[in-house]
């Protein structure tokens, strides 16, 4: 079928709710947001000209603290997940990989970065196994929080890695925290929702649960001769999670509208028929128009418009973010999303942060669509609509259940520890911590500490507090241009008497409000608009322009001030004259040593190797002391050996499921 213009084909769908209009016409602020940020996520970096850039989400973090949304938030640091943690998915031996490579010692590697598929689009940086252990803390720790109701949605950006699979990095994507936070959701809620609008089809989630009931993953995604290749209509579960998993195959350009039309319909549906307790929520950024590899035409409250529809539902939810390569795009649209969930309407100007240059040339908070045609024609997606609605109708049991017991209150591999090595669940930190901030708030050194600041929330009409400007600023809250710091003179008596009516200084006094001497002089000089000066000028008659006692004093501060200028050129012409003197001699000697390094170089042999010790012994024993081919021959073939070593297995996997079907 040709395709039509993009309005043609989006024909018949509604257009997004307007501020304050449908979903977005009641706030409903949930009673708690965590907000889970570590600080250190913004240093690791992928390889340079790597289009995956974790600083995206400093930046992010950068407009929700300058937009003033903290205030609204409890923001939390979570513990970077362990290396027990993460085996709750993967295995030993490929967590124990990641925790090992380094870019130092990668190439003693080469056969495990075939197996695990680590080199290409997952390269090995420095830093690796810690970036992912807090992309995973900060989801499994929002996972807990959820579980023990201490929040009712909890965000974490740096999370939503959804390609990983069990034993393989992909996608760029090593440790899949979306499965290890929807394990740890498991362990209280009977059934799980996840829900996937990045471009990119989530493969490693669907794997992770495709055979169980447990879990219903959703994903709407870009199909068709695209990374990874998986998601068809047609790919729906097995065994007991037959009809399970739901793909929405999309083509390109989908716009606000389309996405719209298709996304509340099939969510609906999915409240109704499965009944989830719990949601995950995967926002990828590279849905949104102008990636750098997505090919979708979403703007940036198209794209929220996903989040808020998932949020009126009042579930709990944990909100990821995942893939988007265009920076500038992802963090306002994830800042924007965050000022959504706590029920704040975001003003269209950026304030100024740390990063400010970034967003040029229009400095908005706004992800505008283009025009690309969108290739989703209404009659597809319909059909596609159609089929989705049709599965799930042919679920066995609409609200699948499972059997439950009592939990430990503190998650799978999450022992923590007190501050002697002692154990202690999470409910007795939070005691504890509770106990010293208030054993804190009783010391006068600091009026706030970082665990008040960062856990206080502010209602709309609280006044300003004054006592969190330094650690606010501290945490990378940015002075805005055209405000200035409060000040001690900010706030005057209204009832003192003005300053010109002599009531607060003397009349005979020249000097200026501030105490100014020298601003005082110029104005000796000038006309004063003192009365009392207008009267000794009165009494002075045609005298005028007699010369005072303080212009007589003025003029021999300026003769002297002439005198000491002359002294200080001609002092410094004398230095300049020994100054060029010295540099002419440092030139005539450094000239003279390179012509001696010449003549002492031509009589010396030329491209003479040095030998070391290690080059002297492999000459004895008749070695080859560069063997660079060779060696790369060898690597590449245990690079290529755990590569057909993978592929076996995958072959192996692929058998096992057609079995099962």
């Amino acid at each position: 079928m040709p395709a039509d213009s993009s309005s043609t084909k989006a024909k018949g769908y509604a257009p997004l709710d307007a501020p304050g209009a449908g979903i977005n016409s009641a706030p409903s602020q949930p009673k708690k947001v965590a907000y889970f940020y570590d600080s250190d996520v913004g240093n690791y970096a992928y390889n340079a000209g790597h289009p995956m850039k974790p600083h995206r989400i400093r930046m992010a973090h950068s407009l929700i603290m300058n937009y003033g949304l903290y205030r609204q938030l409890e923001i939390y640091r979570a513990k970077p997940a362990s290396k027990y943690e993460m085996t709750q998915f993967h295995t030993d031996e490929y967590v124990d990989f990641l925790q090992r490579v380094t870019p130092d010692n990668m190439d003693n590697f080469m056969k495990e970065q075939g197996r695990y598929n680590v080199g290409d689009d997952c390269p090995v940086f420095d830093g690796l196994f810690e970036f992912c252990g807090i992309s995973a803390g900060g989801s499994m720790e929002g996972a807990a929080r959820l579980n023990r109701g201490k929040c009712d949605i909890a965000v974490n950006w740096a999370g939503g890695l959804h390609h990983a699979k069990k034993s393989e990095a992909s996608g760029f994507c090593y440790i899949n925290d979306i499965v290890l936070g929807i394990l740890e959701l498991l362990r209280f809620h009977p059934r799980v929702l996840y829900i996937d609008i990045d471009v990119h089809h989530g493969d490693g989630v669907e794997e992770a649960f495709y055979s169980t009931d447990r879990v219903m993953t959703v994903s709407f995604h870009k199909y068709g001769e695209y990374f990874p290749g998986t998601g068809e209509l047609r790919d729906i579960g097995v065994g007991a999670g037959k009809y399970y998993s739901i793909n929405f195959p999309l083509r390109d350009g989908i716009d606000d509208n389309s996405y719209k039309g298709i996304f509340e319909p099939t969510i609906g549906w999915v409240m109704e028929y499965y009944k989830p307790t719990a949601v995950v929520l995967q926002c990828g950024g590279d849905s949104l128009s102008g990636d750098r590899l997505g090919c979708f035409n979403l703007s940036m409250r198209g794209h929220a418009n996903c989040v808020q529809f998932v949020k009126s539902f009042g579930l709990p939810t944990l909100i990821l973010g995942g893939g988007g390569y265009t920076m500038r795009n992802v963090a306002r649209t994830w800042a924007y999303e965050t000022g959504q969930l706590v029920g704040v309407e975001m003003g269209p100007d950026l304030p100024f942060t740390d990063y400010y240059e970034y967003y040029s040339p229009d400095f908005e908070l706004d992800v505008k669509p283009s025009n690309m045609d969108n290739a989703n024609s209404m009659e597809y997606l319909e059909k596609i609509k159609a089929q989705v609605l049709e599965n799930l109708k042919r679920t066995t049991q609409h609200a699948p259940s499972v059997q439950m017991q009592e939990v430990p209150r503190e998650p799978m591999g999450m022992n923590a520890s007190g501050p002697d090595g002692e154990p202690e669940t999470l409910d007795e930190r939070e005691d504890r911590l509770d106990d010293e901030e208030a054993d804190a708030e009783a010391s006068k050194d600091k009026r706030y500490t970082q665990r008040l600041w960062d856990k206080k929330t502010e209602c709309a009409g609280d006044l300003e507090d004054s006592d969190d400007e330094e650690i606010a600023e501290a945490n990378g809250v940015r002075q805005q241009p055209g405000q200035r710091r409060r000040r001690i003179g900010d706030y005057q008596n209204p009832h003192a008497p003005p300053v010109e009516s002599g009531a607060n200084s003397p009349v005979e006094d020249s000097r200026s409000v501030n105490g100014d001497a020298e601003d005082a002089m110029d104005e000796d000089a000038a006309p004063s608009n003192n009365p009392a000066n207008g009267a000794n000028a009165a009494a002075g008659g045609n005298d005028s322009t007699k010369p005072s006692a303080t212009g007589t004093v003025d003029s021999q501060l300026g003769e002297a001030k002439e005198a000491e200028t002359k002294e200080a050129l001609e002092s410094t012409d004398e230095m300049q004259v020994d100054t060029a003197d010295a540099a002419q001699a440092a030139e005539k000697q450094v000239h003279s040593e390179t012509e001696s390094q010449a003549k002492a170089s031509s009589r010396s042999p030329t491209n003479r190797p040095i030998a070391t010790e290690a080059g002297k012994e492999a000459a004895a024993a008749g070695e080859d002391v560069t063997m660079t081919e060779d060696v790369a021959e060898e690597k590449a073939a245990e690079k290529e050996s755990g590569a057909v070593e993978r592929d076996v297995e995958n072959v192996k996997g692929e058998a096992t499921t057609e079995a099962a079907v």
